[in-house]
């Protein structure tokens, strides 16, 4: 007795219409990633809430001008903003990477035919629209209640694009470099958060960076955080308050320069280090 298989359908254009390309899988995948992300009150409290409440609480103990038509509050929320930024990148890939990893959902997405790179595009379209998302809720509470001025140039808008575009990358590839550190889900806060807080301190987001000491500023000169926070200085504040950085100047070169150091450099640990299995899963 012979059995007979049956010919595969053979792939019409109609069929090959109906199939997403590349573009519609990651956009499908972004939106996957921002449902995820509102799905988790934790994350959406602690990423869109944390900075409105530090600078409600910044604001309501500190009020003097730290130099002339320039108050705390103001230099404040420049450093909110970058962290803002990169909480929304850094932060939160470096927590929730580890979780989804020691879940399996990484080790199922590999098995997929579908293009590694588009859960990647996914990753990055939420971190662009919840950071999109985030720095609008910041500066509009900070214009309405806190009298920040915002750019009133074409060229200052320019700045605070290239400096948020150039910070969001570097932070996103950090972000997915420093995931693979976490062994288990739960590790993955605690390696992370540290590295963000001290960041925080030592970058000029709680205090004004010229008041820190002088080893603290050349460490944090490494880190992309306080290039981020002095190029969005340069955007909120007076021109004349340039004088008063460490350099004399905002420095928008060496601004540009050192965040996009920081964009290779975090792509090259991100091709070398991430892991799409636990160390138990092989």
């Amino acid at each position: 007795m012979t059995t007979t298989t049956k010919p595969a359908a053979p792939v019409t254009a109609a069929t090959a219409a109906r199939r997403p390309g590349s573009g519609a899988l990651a956009l499908r995948q972004g939106r996957l990633e921002i449902t995820q992300f509102l799905r988790s009150r934790e994350s959406v409290v602690f990423t869109m809430g944390f900075p409105i409440i530090m600078i409600l609480i910044f604001a309501a103990i500190f009020s003097d001008e730290i130099a002339p038509g320039v108050s705390y509050t103001q230099y404040f929320i420049t450093g909110m903003i970058a962290t803002g930024l990169m909480t929304v990148s850094f932060q939160n890939l470096g927590i929730w990477i580890p979780i989804e990893r020691d879940r399996g959902v990484l080790k199922r997405y590999r098995g997929t035919p579908m293009p590694k790179w588009v859960w990647f595009a996914g990753k990055v379209i939420m971190v662009v629209v919840i950071g999109i998302a985030e720095t609008v809720l910041l500066l509009a509470v900070s214009v309405a209640m806190f009298d920040l001025d915002l750019p009133q140039t074409t060229a200052k808008w320019l700045t605070f694009a290239w400096v948020s575009v150039l910070g969001v990358t570097a932070c996103t590839l950090c972000g997915i470099a420093i995931s693979s550190l976490a062994r288990t889900a739960r590790s993955g806060s605690a390696v992370v958060t540290p590295v963000a807080l001290v960041l925080q301190f030592i970058s000029g987001v709680f205090f004004v960076f010229t008041s820190l000491p002088t080893w603290m500023q050349q460490v944090a000169a490494i880190f992309p955080l306080k290039w981020m926070c002095q190029g969005l200085r340069s955007v909120f504040l007076p021109d004349s308050f340039g004088a008063r950085e460490p350099g004399g100047s905002f420095e928008l070169g060496t601004v540009a320069l050192v965040l996009s150091a920081w964009c290779v450099i975090g792509l090259v640990l991100c091709l070398t280090t991430f892991r799409w299995t636990t160390k138990r899963d092989g």
